[in-house]
Formats: C-alpha cells, sequence, structure tokens
C-alpha cells in the first residue's frame, strides 16, 4: 500500500503525535521534502534538515580534548583522567538553541536520504533515532524526527530498485512507521495551481500534465534523465525565466533546458505542446482558412512573414505533424510557406523530412501541388 501527498499530510502528523518516527519512503523526485516543508509550515513548526547522504563520520558529534584543567580528574589507582567533551555539528547547536528560546513550539528534524548515508554513518545516527540522544545530549521533547529514504530491492513492493543505497538496520526498521509515498496527479495539479504571487507551477505545465498524466512519473525510466515532479518544477521554473527573455531567444534556448531536466524524448513532447500552445497559427489556421484552395491567404502569409526563423520552422513541423501533405490544398499553402522561410531554415526542416514518410507520400501521390512540393523538397535538398 502506498499514499497519496495529500494523505501523508494526515498521517505523518498523526505519527508524531503518537511519539512516533515516520519514514517517508518514495523514489528521488517525488516530492518528499516539499511534503516535510508543508506539514512543517502546517504545524507552525521550525524545520531543520540534515542530509544524510553528504555527511560524514564525526559531522554530528566529534571528540575534543580538554579545555581547561577542570577537565582533568587525578585518581588514586588510574592516574590522570581527561574527561572528553564533544563537538557538536551546528544544525545540533541551532535545534538545542532554539528549542530553548521555544521550548513550547515544535521542531522537525528533517533526516533526509538517511539509507543514503555509508553504514558509518547510519551507526551514528542509531541512537539519535532510537534512544533520542547523541553521546551525554539528549534532544529536548519539542524535536520530533522524520526520516526519508528512497527504496531498496528489500521493500516490498520495490523488488526491482536500483539506488546505491545502503540496506536500514533492522532495529530503525523496527523502531519506526514506514510510510510509502506514491505520486498522485490530481493532488500535485491541486497544489501545482496554488500559490501567493504566482501558481507553484506554470500554466504550460499544469495543462502539459493534465492532459498527459503518466508523464508526471512515466513507470518506464530511461537510463539518463527522466520526468519526475521535482523536475517538473524546475521546468515551471525555467519558463517563468525565459518569458523575460524575446521571442526568439526563447525559441533558441526552449528544448535544451527543458531536455536538461526531462530528458529527450519527453522534452520533444512538452516543447511541441508549448508551441501548439503559443504559436499563433495552427494547421487550422493554415489550411482551412478562407478562401478555400492550394493559394495560401494574404492574412496567413503576412502572420506568417512576421514570426522569427526559428517561430517559422516550428510552425512548419508543427504543419508536418498534424495535417496530410498529400492532399493539394494543404501541399500548395505548406509549399508557399516553405518559400518564406529563409535558406538555412528551409535545408534545416528538408533535412529532417528527408528521414520521415512523407518524401514517398508526395512522391507516390497523384495530385497536382502535392508533386510540386516533392520537387521543392528534392531542389532544396540538393543545393
Amino acid at each position: 500500500m502506498s499514499l497519496t501527498y495529500q494523505k501523508l499530510l494526515v498521517a505523518v502528523p498523526l505519527i508524531l503525535r503518537g511519539g512516533n518516527v515516520p519514514t517517508i519512503v518514495g523514489e528521488a523526485g517525488i516530492g518528499k521534502s516539499a511534503l516535510v516543508a508543508e506539514i512543517a509550515k502546517k504545524l507552525g513548526a521550525k524545520l531543520f534538515t540534515t542530509v544524510v547522504s553528504l555527511s560524514e563520520k564525526g559531522d554530528l558529534a566529534i571528540p575534543i580534548p580538554p579545555l581547561n584543567e577542570t577537565s582533568f580528574l587525578q585518581t588514586k589507582n588510574y592516574g590522570r583522567l581527561a574527561d572528553i567533551k564533544f563537538g557538536y555539528t551546528h544544525t545540533l547547536i541551532q535545534i538545542i538553541e532554539q528549542a530553548e528560546v521555544e521550548p513550547d513550539r515544535t521542531i522537525i528534524w528533517f533526516l533526509d536520504e538517511f539509507n543514503r548515508g555509508s553504514q558509518a554513518v547510519q551507526g551514528e545516527l542509531m541512537n539519535l533515532v532510537l534512544q533520542r540522544q547523541i553521546n551525554d545530549l539528549v534532544l529536548p521533547d519539542n524535536v520530533k524526527l522524520i526520516l526519508a529514504e528512497n527504496p531498496d530491492d528489500s521493500m516490498q513492493g520495490f523488488e526491482n530498485a536500483e539506488y546505491a543505497v545502503q540496506t536500514s538496520d533492522a532495529a530503525i526498521k523496527d523502531r519506526t512507521t514506514r510510510l510509502v509515498m506514491t505520486v498522485s496527479v490530481r493532488d500535485w495539479l491541486q497544489w501545482a495551481a496554488s500559490g501567493k504571487k504566482r501558481p507553484h507551477i506554470h500554466d504550460l505545465v499544469r495543462q502539459f500534465i493534465a492532459e498527459n498524466a503518466e508523464l508526471l512519473y512515466p513507470k518506464n525510466r530511461d537510463i539518463d534523465l527522466n520526468p519526475t515532479p521535482r523536475a517538473w518544477q524546475r521546468v515551471s521554473d525555467n519558463l517563468f525565466q525565459l518569458q523575460t527573455l524575446t521571442n526568439e531567444q526563447q525559441d533558441e534556448l526552449l528544448f535544451d533546458i527543458v531536455a536538461g531536466d526531462l530528458g529527450d524524448n519527453c522534452a520533444t513532447q512538452f516543447v511541441t505542446f508549448v508551441q501548439e500552445k503559443t504559436t499563433s497559427l495552427t494547421a487550422e489556421d493554415v489550411f482551412d482558412s478562407l478562401p478555400s484552395g492550394p493559394k495560401l491567404p494574404q492574412t496567413i502569409r503576412e502572420k506568417f512573414e512576421s514570426f522569427s526563423e526559428i517561430q517559422k520552422l516550428n510552425v512548419m513541423k508543427t504543419l508536418l505533424l498534424t495535417a496530410d501533405m498529400r492532399l493539394d490544398n494543404n501541399a500548395g499553402r505548406f509549399s508557399e510557406l516553405l518559400n518564406l522561410i529563409a535558406p538555412d531554415g528551409q535545408y534545416a526542416l528538408v533535412k529532417q523530412m528527408t528521414s520521415a514518410p512523407i518524401l514517398d507520400d508526395l512522391y507516390a501521390s497523384d495530385n497536382h501541388y502535392a508533386n510540386v512540393l516533392y520537387q521543392q523538397i528534392m531542389d532544396i535538398a540538393t543545393r
């Protein structure tokens, strides 16, 4: 069984109130950190985070030599002994200071990527989780612990997990409550539309996921980059920034920036979607506008000519994907648009078309303008 984001907003505080430690298990980028941040906000709690995978042995507490003469004890039978003290991590010191300043306010200490830390680091954290104590320092009562882990192949339902993790000690498993987090498109879209100054997620991303729900977190994963809720948030943030650039700069950068978060396959789908939503000429505009026939209407011509070269190419690529070029009217109008593109753009478009079935379709067609378009493409290809 697994729980959605919204259900975990109820389950995690419930476990904390019961005096127990929840362990949130979920794939990378699924939203575990965002969940804990929202829980802290709802509880009015102060949040501290330690990324265990980035921690080294001794980071939490390290022995330090005596700092003054009173730290030494002279014994009769065992000689002079040093009372070794410990230096504690700055995060732990901040937690103690916060607890003293506001003893009635809940403090959440979030141990993220718990099972991606080394065995030595996990060993240091054992007493923290099991006994709420590090050496001689006991955690204040208002400090609540939350763990987050990536799945490992020893966990039920994750037998095929491939994360580089250290399987948690049996004592940790026995003393914490495991909550498996799953992606809910409905929950994510609800969160994405909320926000104060602006929605959490750009409108184009929300529309795309609403129409392609399986791409929020695809089950089939590529070896390299893949969509995750966290990756989509980065795409959204970058889209807001892209809007401050010129249209030509946006067109030049959009695919590469999106592909850097989602991978090429998903980026291709998303960029095509964005172009369809933002381009002012659709296949219906180009091929169905009056007067009908193979001649391109003047209004369409003027609008197309006002575009940047990259926008023109985006329109042409969309037309190729959405219209049948074997039809005389379509072929005639597409041919006119092709003439309105700069020579370099023509060649780039034709080069892409040579590996597609469209050339065979045009060659086999008996329609006049389809044959004209075929010859035009061949002329461009052999320049």
